[in-house]
C-alpha cells in the first residue's frame, strides 16, 4: 500500500491470488453485489479485446448449463429484454 502524491489517496495493489481470496471471503451477498458492481465496467473493457469474448462464451454457457438454464431459453429472455427496450424508446 502506497499513497499517491498528487491525490494523495492510498493506492492499493493486490495479486490475482490476494483477490481470488478476498472475494472467496465475502459472503454470498457481498459477492453478488460485487458482481453487479463491478461486472459492467469490466465486461465492456474486456470485450474491446475480441479474441477475449471467444473465451469467456464458453465459460458462461457451462455456467448456464450447470444451473439447467437453457440457452435457448436466453436468447428468448434477450429478445423479450430488447423488444421491450425498443417499444420504451
Amino acid at each position: 500500500m502506497k499513497r499517491d502524491p498528487k491525490t494523495r489517496s492510498l493506492e492499493f495493489k493486490m495479486t490475482v491470488s490476494e483477490m481470488e481470496d478476498a472475494l472467496k471471503a465475502l459472503s454470498p451477498e457481498e459477492r453478488k453485489n460485487f458482481i453487479l458492481q463491478t461486472f459492467p465496467d469490466i465486461a465492456r473493457e474486456a470485450m474491446e479485446d475480441p479474441t477475449f469474448a471467444m473465451q469467456l462464451f464458453p465459460l458462461f454457457l457451462g455456467i448456464l448449463k450447470e444451473k439447467g438454464i437453457d440457452p435457448q431459453q436466453l436468447v428468448q429472455m434477450a429478445g423479450m429484454f430488447d423488444a421491450s427496450e425498443s417499444q420504451a424508446s
